[in-house]
């Protein structure tokens, strides 16, 4: 895992767009979607921005797929290094444990 700093994480999550873009990363079933599909309609560039800055705080993880970019949410990183900060800041809960059957 790399270097996560609080202050990164906490200027990247300062931005309204960006952390509408956290929130829609951690609500959906599908923690991964492409980079068209993430955030409010703005230009691309100013997409790109947005992305760039969650990047390169750690919030997000960008793969290639094809010719599209998939991007999600570390969200088990962030909460291993900084417990309980994207519920407080985000409103992001941790990450739902998996059901396991009875048997």
């Amino acid at each position: 895992m790399e270097h996560l700093e609080l202050t990164q994480v906490l200027f990247a999550l300062s931005d309204p767009v960006r952390l509408e873009i956290v929130r829609q990363l951690a609500a959906g079933p599908l923690t991964t979607m492409s980079c068209q599909e993430v955030g409010p309609e703005m230009p691309k560039s100013t997409r790109s921005h947005h992305l760039k800055t969650l990047r390169e705080a750690g919030l997000i993880r960008n793969q290639p797929q094809g010719r599209e970019r998939l991007v999600s949410l570390r969200r088990d990183e962030l909460e291993a290094r900084f417990p309980g900060l994207l519920a407080a800041v985000a409103g992001v809960g941790p990450a739902p444990s998996p059901v396991r059957g009875e048997g």
